[in-house]
């Protein structure tokens, strides 16, 4: 039981900071796609990175990644995520 819980926390930490650069990636996509555009559109992705953003920064990475996705769909591009 205890290799089998240690096993979990090191897995977990490893998947931390993956999931921490994933979300930098994400952020730079929609930045890069929406640019500077003005549209309705790229404005409200603009907000949901500005959420996501900030979801990353408290350590929910999981729920960052979704409204990046979110926000892609917005401004109707598709991310390239690392697999």
């Amino acid at each position: 039981m205890k290799i089998l819980v240690t096993a979990l926390v090191l897995v977990a930490s490893a998947a931390g900071p993956a999931l921490a650069d994933q979300c930098e990636m994400l952020q730079a996509q929609i930045g890069k796609a929406i640019g500077t555009r003005y549209d309705p559109s790229a404005a409200n992705a603009r907000q949901l990175a500005t959420q996501a953003w900030a979801l990353h920064q408290s350590g929910k990475h999981a729920e960052s990644e979704a409204k990046y996705e979110e926000a892609a769909k917005a401004a109707g591009i598709t991310l390239e995520v690392m697999k």
